[in-house]
């Protein structure tokens, strides 16, 4: 049973699924059915919702109707759970599409999804982007929560604060021993191989700019996987900007050296997610809180 207008659930299953195809299948519908919705609904708003490319995506006009379609889903959802509890209806009958940086997904973020999978069976479609950047996919409709660096909330959302993830600079001992024998400086760093993320990635320029107002082009290596910046470093490739708790074992093996010792960054994150009265909502914000309270500052 399906409380919200079909053209919308049709509409919102294109979008998450990426095709025509995938969504008719989830629906249980002919592709043809589904277009004919699609098409219903476009003609009703007077406006494109879809681009009609692989993979499937909102217009401008798409990505405003989404940010309405997601909390109504979760509402929906919710309302069948309580009035129809002996039908086999969960509170979320589809994933969660959640929104987080990489460095959170790596060190606090999965316990607090297995939290909450356990004790109310919520399943989640994660979606990952720099801190800096998780917000985009709030503001379009693609997800319904997003861990973010943005403390200003998102009209029509709620903001709770959950801590500040501490970054040290780190390398190999022999690396620090040939680029940064008398410390990190505008000269070293200009010529010291530096590894990010990748090109949203602004941390280590951020570090940069504390040391030195210098403007700086080091060689780079972009490597997308916080866990390998570790490995990266201790292997030589490059000084970099990593959690502190991920540093622990690397560390205590000798494999790694924290350069600055007395110089950090620490980056505020933050929940945010549609401010609706959802129950779902609730529970993934306390978990996010617990979760969050045993790894960030």
């Amino acid at each position: 049973m399906d409380l919200m207008h079909p053209q919308l659930a049709a509409f919102a299953a294109v979008i998450e699924e990426g095709s025509f195809e995938s969504a008719a299948r989830r629906l249980s519908i002919s592709p043809s059915a589904l277009s004919q919705r699609i098409k219903a609904l476009e003609d009703r708003l007077g406006q494109v919702l879809v681009v009609r490319q692989a993979p499937c995506r909102p217009t401008g006009a798409g990505q405003r109707l989404l940010q309405r379609v997601r909390p109504m889903q979760q509402l929906e959802a919710e309302a069948l759970a309580e009035l129809l509890p002996d039908t086999g209806h969960a509170p979320s009958a589809q994933p969660i599409p959640l929104a987080v940086n990489d460095d959170s997904l790596d060190t606090w973020f999965v316990p607090a999804l297995a939290e909450l999978h356990q004790q109310h069976g919520y399943r989640f479609d994660i979606r990952m982007d720099d801190q800096d950047h998780t917000l985009d996919l709030l503001r379009d409709g693609t997800v319904l929560g997003a861990v973010t660096a943005e403390g200003r909330p998102l009209k029509g959302c709620n903001l709770h604060p959950l801590g500040a993830m501490r970054y040290h600079a780190i390398a190999s001992p022999t690396f620090a021993a040939r680029h940064f024998v008398h410390g990190m400086d505008a000269a070293s760093l200009a010529l010291a191989p530096m590894i990010v993320f990748n090109r949203k990635d602004e941390l280590q320029w951020r570090f940069i700019r504390r040391i030195t107002r210098a403007r700086l082009a080091p060689p780079l290596h972009y490597l997308p996987s916080s866990t390998g910046f570790v490995e990266a470093a201790a292997l030589g490739l490059g000084w970099c900007l990593v959690p502190e708790t991920l540093l622990a074992p690397a560390r205590a093996a000798g494999r790694i050296t924290v350069l600055e010792p007395r110089r950090w960054l620490d980056v505020p994150l933050y929940w945010q997610h549609a401010a609706v009265r959802s129950s779902t909502l609730q529970h993934i914000t306390g978990a996010l809180h617990r979760a969050a309270a045993g790894c960030l500052r």
